[in-house]
């Protein structure tokens, strides 16, 4: 009788102590109703009570799982862990943020702990997406319309350059999409899924990137497709750049609507080889295209405007300026709405912001004109201004390029350098020109010469209008 009695008193201290470490975790509170997260917000908060928090261990930690897009926690994604005992007292709030790959309807939210272990219920359902790509994208190559012929359809695609143009959301993987047809201008019903849809109904078509009952603004243009009975219909040109473009940025893209054939056209006249879907170019002018649809045609074209600017300075590329004087910079140039930055050796000049400067020191100069309305392009013109050549009277026949500031270039009479059209040649004894120039700066050699010789020699022609001297130079180490 005594034994019995010592086991059922070790059982029921037992008993006692395993009930007194265990805890209850509430269902959590989500301070949301829906997630729709990018990379701009993705921080939402969940609330929970526990108790008796007394029964908490210092090692425990709370972890907040994310069940799939369908409620179900067999595979959670644990998208928040505390740190050890930092979460003691009841009730608690946790911030989280959701994942990427986020996109569903029905996701929910529950709490664990780990010492003592213990797992709440699944909070409420909640529609969670991440935005990715939220912007406006291209389909149909921008082009407002499409056609096809009686009996047969449309391919409409999304666009994917993936640049700076356009940024596309094919680039993004696990991203799904709905297409939809207009019905007034202010309504719209579903039409299919993908990433493309085959058109046989005449109507307005746009498509939107599936971020189910988040708004977002990840949607494309509108295409109006239209069906051609017979002969040859109208259709639109699309450029890539715009219209008018700049050419200052590189060639635009001509695009057509889909078909099985092209032809196209500058100023009337057919472009040799020039028979795909699109057409890039860099020249200004009327432009068409004739497009086989297989049971009918359409045409196509577009008045393609370059407006780019010209612009021109007053003064000569290199330029020389006396002690004491200055020298005054104009720029003309047909720019609309233009910036002018003016540098010297290569820093920005702050109170430099007219179409003229007044020069009054030697340097290498830039000015930037920039067009700020119609074509937005950029134009730089430089000019060199140097001090008076040395007046020197005879042509040297022997330099020291050492370094020391004494004799280190080949410095010639002023009637014969830059600004007098007098040809200037250097020859190696190997016969290899080195120099030729009709602007010679009294500066060769401007690098270190290659010393294969102990004291290299070199030949030298000058011409000018009247007058054909020649000679040698010495070149000592």
């Amino acid at each position: 009788m005594r034994n019995f009695t010592v086991y059922y008193i070790f059982v029921f201290v037992l008993l006692t102590f395993t009930l007194s470490a265990q805890v209850v975790i509430s269902k959590p509170n989500l301070g949301f109703t829906q997630a729709c997260a990018s990379s701009t917000f993705n921080n939402y908060n969940v609330t929970f009570s526990f108790s008796p928090s007394g029964n908490l261990q210092p090692t425990n930690t709370f972890i907040v799982e994310m069940s799939d897009a369908d409620g179900s926690f067999s595979n959670a994604t644990v998208v928040h862990t505390t740190n050890a005992g930092s979460v003691a007292t009841s009730p608690a709030t946790i911030s989280f943020s959701i994942p990427t790959a986020t996109s569903g309807e029905g996701y929910k939210i529950r709490v664990k702990s780990t010492a003592p272990a213990a797992t709440s219920s699944a909070s409420n359902a909640f529609a969670a997406y991440y935005k990715i790509q939220d912007s406006p994208f291209s389909i149909n190559n921008l082009i407002e319309t499409g056609v096809y012929c009686t009996g047969g359809s449309y391919l409409l695609t999304i666009d994917n350059p993936g640049d700076a143009m356009n940024d596309s959301p094919l680039q993004y993987q696990n991203l799904t999409f709905n297409w939809y047809k207009e019905t007034s201008p202010t309504t719209s019903v579903f039409v299919a899924s993908g990433e493309s849809l085959e058109v046989s109904t005449p109507g307005v078509y746009f498509v939107e990137t599936n971020y189910g009952t988040c708004t977002s603004n990840s949607f494309s243009n509108r295409v109006t497709v239209s069906e051609a009975a017979s002969g040859t219909t109208s259709s639109s040109i699309s450029s890539s750049l715009g219209n008018p473009y700049c050419s200052v940025n590189g060639p635009t893209t001509l695009s057509a609507i889909n078909g099985i054939g092209y032809q196209w056209f500058k100023d009337g006249e057919r472009i040799d080889g020039a028979t795909s879907q699109m057409y890039q170019t860099n020249e200004a002018g009327t432009y068409a295209v004739n497009i086989n649809l297989e049971n009918c045609t359409a045409s196509a074209s577009i008045d393609l405007v370059n407006t780019d600017f010209t612009s021109e300075i007053n003064v000569e590329d290199i330029n020389i300026l006396d002690s004491g004087e200055t020298l005054l910079v104009n720029v003309a140039t047909t720019a609309v709405s233009p910036v002018f930055q003016w540098y010297v050796n290569n820093t920005l000049i702050v109170d430099a912001t007219t179409s003229n400067y007044e020069v009054s020191q030697q340097g290498n100069y830039t000015v930037k004109i920039t067009q700020t309305e119609g074509c937005n392009a950029s134009q730089e013109i430089n000019f060199v201004v140097n001090e008076p050549f040395p007046d020197v009277a005879n042509i040297p026949n022997v330099i020291t390029p050492n370094g020391d500031g004494i004799n280190d270039t080949w410095v010639i009479p002023q009637e014969f350098v830059s600004g007098t059209n007098t040809q200037v040649t250097l020859i190696s004894a190997q016969g290899k020109v080195v120099l030729d120039t009709t602007e010679y700066q009294n500066n060769w050699p401007e690098n270190e010469l290659d010393f294969k010789d102990v004291n290299p020699v070199y030949y030298y022609i000058i011409k000018t209008s009247n007058q054909n001297i020649k000679g040698s130079i010495t070149v000592l180490r």
